[in-house]
């Protein structure tokens, strides 16, 4: 282990947190510990330093790639550590303290990711001696490695605490504190209270497993153990302060704990993060491969038996190509830290190099597990494949603009999304499913709200919690939320829920009010009369849209599509008879139309699998009960509504006149009024 003096500036160390090697540089010594490019680190770090080899700084941005990851420092900040009092009391002399000039010429003048401004504030509680900190994360590892940072900063020595090992330092090595390294809660909260009563030194304990303990009638004990902890700390003199760091996947604090413990919320990794992890990721490769004996096809080994690296064959420099690394980080945002590290790990067994697609369907896949979101594949043609809804397509790519630099710089707000309310079968979803493409490829979300209810109290919050916060980690993409009255219908209709429709809209609706992110929502509904009116107020969406009946120019918009996407053409039907298929369409949704392009081939293949004619398509439209009809008196009450509140129609006026194709044009063609 090294001591205080083999400390000097400029030396290189690795800082050791279980299997997590942190690369530290130091950049000037004081009394109390000394000044790295994270910030300051007590004496009492110590125990989990080692010198560096000059190998590990060989890698190129190494040092960088930690940076991003790990906390750091607010420049604002006091720097001075409170060190572990001796085992003698004696004066001490005064302490080395940096200016804050100094602080802010070592600090990067990069913005701090979410992780790090958490980590700060973190650091500013445990200096306020805030007893007990409630971190909600599943990602432990990455949590840990921003608290210890986190911890160093404001002075306190960090531990681990799990119910299998007990007390571990940073290093991983057993503490050797207290009876059984004090794998009985009982006896590690009894030893941590001790400690802070002999000012043994000023401790952080990371406890990993202790909400199980807090649980019933069974966890009555300790929860009144940690309870007098809370109370008892903060009065504690500073060379004995405490402070107990609770990590859990739950927000559910207990009540008898609710006025101590300060809940927060770890974030999901930012781009800067995910970035930092795929340079890790990249600096774990080797930089060259391996000779090989043409003849044996086995690895060549030098005098110490050590494989013999062949420098024409590169493996770290060709991992991510020029271009590769920004498609891969955007890719893999979204995704938790470990979830991240997996894809890219994934990606690099596979093909020994960094693939954005093998990336992203891997992605696809660990959203796909969590259940609270559905990853869809957009509609290749874009808004191209969508017939009519002329005013909705030019309002949606006016909205588009706003995403550019440009739009931003001119102090443009990122859109918030729309709301499409109409019959079904009318092209709302199809329509959401157009804009991810016409947006440029972005990715196209499903947000199923009713999914999100869980069987545990509790549950369906943590849900709603997680779906959004993957959303806004996401960064721009397009969220479709399908017939949004039928998941809030207990919000309205006083569902036998417990009330918990009720909590879904009120965190829905807040999300879309305060929410900054680049998400494009686009809820789609179909029975107006049971959505709730906080949900139609000016503010959640940009806009309110109508989707009705397409017109005749749509009809023969929808018929043109759904022929292309059978193999067939408009051109190949008679043109003097494609007014026939579309006066037989009347009153037909969209949906409706497009299903007689099938009906209509089957009848053809049965008569020969001769080609398809415009008689076919009439006489299956005309078999057709269109939803209009059958649900004549729903539909009337929606445009009465429409009417009311004023929403905008979707689809254009009617044109008089439309354009053939050229083929109409020929000898005995006529020009269609429709």
């Amino acid at each position: 282990m090294l001591n205080r003096e083999d400390i000097k500036p400029g030396d290189r160390l690795e800082m050791r947190m279980g299997s997590n090697v942190q690369l530290v540089e130091v950049k000037s010594v004081g009394d109390d510990g000394f000044m790295s490019q994270f910030g300051p680190i007590p004496w009492g770090s110590l125990p989990m330093l080692e010198r560096a080899t000059p190998d590990t700084f060989d890698l190129t941005g190494a040092v960088e790639a930690y940076d991003k990851v790990m906390a750091t420092v607010d420049g604002d900040m006091p720097i001075e550590i409170a060190a572990a009092p001796p085992a003698k009391k004696k004066e001490k002399a005064a302490p080395k303290v940096e200016t804050k000039a100094e602080v802010k010429a070592t600090a990067t003048t990069r913005p701090k990711t979410k992780s790090e401004e958490l980590a700060a504030d973190i650091a500013a509680l445990a200096r306020a001696r805030n007893p007990l900190l409630w971190i909600v994360t599943r990602e432990e590892g990455r949590a840990e490695s921003y608290l210890v940072q986190a911890a160093a900063a404001a002075g306190f020595v960090p531990r681990m605490w799990d119910c299998g090992q007990g007390f571990t330092e940073l290093n991983g090595d057993l503490a050797n504190l207290g009876e059984d390294n004090g794998k009985s809660i009982d006896v590690a909260l009894a030893l941590i209270a001790k400690r802070a009563a002999d000012q043994a030194d000023r401790g952080a304990w990371i406890m990993r497993d202790l909400p199980p303990w807090l649980i019933g009638p069974p966890g009555m004990v300790t929860c009144r153990q940690v309870r007098n902890l809370a109370r008892s700390l903060p009065g504690m003199l500073p060379e004995g302060a405490q402070v107990l760091i609770v990590l859990s996947p739950s927000r559910d604090v207990p009540p008898e704990l609710a006025n101590h413990a300060t809940v927060m919320e770890w974030p999901m990794p930012d781009r800067d993060e995910i970035a930092a992890l795929l340079d890790a990721s990249i600096n774990s490769l080797r930089e060259f491969d391996y000779k090989i004996d043409p003849d044996t096809k086995k690895k060549i080994f030098d005098a110490d038996g050590k494989p013999i690296p062949d420098k024409t064959k590169p493996i770290r420099a060709l991992a991510a190509p020029n271009g590769v690394r920004d498609s891969a980080v955007d890719a893999a945002i979204g995704l938790s830290g470990e979830e991240a590290q997996a894809c890219f790990a994934k990606s690099l067994v596979q093909t020994r190099k960094i693939d954005p697609a093998t990336i992203s369907k891997e992605k696809k896949r660990v959203i796909a597990r969590e259940g609270n979101l559905e990853w869809l594949d957009p509609l290749a043609g874009g808004l191209d494949d969508v017939g009519g809804l002329e005013n909705l397509k030019e309002w949606l790519m006016e909205r588009n603009l706003a995403y550019s630099p440009k739009a931003r710089d001119y102090g443009l707000p990122p859109p918030k999304g729309c709301f499409l309310v109409g019959i079904p079968g009318c092209g709302k979803t199809l329509t959401s499913k157009a804009i991810a493409t016409a947006y440029g490829g972005i990715p196209l979300l499903k947000w199923d709200l009713g999914a999100l209810k869980g069987k545990f109290v509790g549950e369906s919050e943590a849900n709603m919690r997680k779906a959004q916060s993957t959303i806004e980690a996401i960064g721009r993409c397009v969220v479709l939320i399908d017939e949004i009255e039928k998941a809030l219908a207990g919000a309205t209709q006083g569902g036998a829920d417990g009330g918990v429709s009720s909590d879904q809209l009120g965190s829905f609706l807040q999300w879309m009010q305060e929410r900054k992110g680049e998400s494009f929502v686009i809820a789609t509904a179909n029975d107006v009369s049971s959505l709730p009116p906080e949900l139609l107020r000016k503010g959640r969406f940009d806009e309110f849209w109508f989707v009705g009946l397409p017109n005749k120019v749509e009809r023969l918009g929808v018929l043109r599509a759904a022929l292309k996407a059978h193999g067939r053409s408009i051109t190949d039907l008679d043109p003097n008879g494609i007014a026939d298929v579309i006066a037989a369409t009347d009153q037909f949704t969209g949906s409706e139309i497009a299903a007689i392009v099938p009906d209509a081939l089957f009848k053809a293949f049965a008569d020969g699998a001769r080609a398809i004619t415009v008689d076919d398509l009439v006489r299956v439209a005309t078999k057709v009960t269109p939803l209009s009809r059958s649900q004549a008196e729903k539909l009337s009450k929606l445009n009465d509504w429409v009417k009311e509140k004023g929403v905008r129609n979707a689809s254009a006026e009617e044109k008089t006149v439309v354009a053939m194709p050229k083929r109409a044009a020929a000898a005995g063609g006529r020009v269609l009024d429709i």
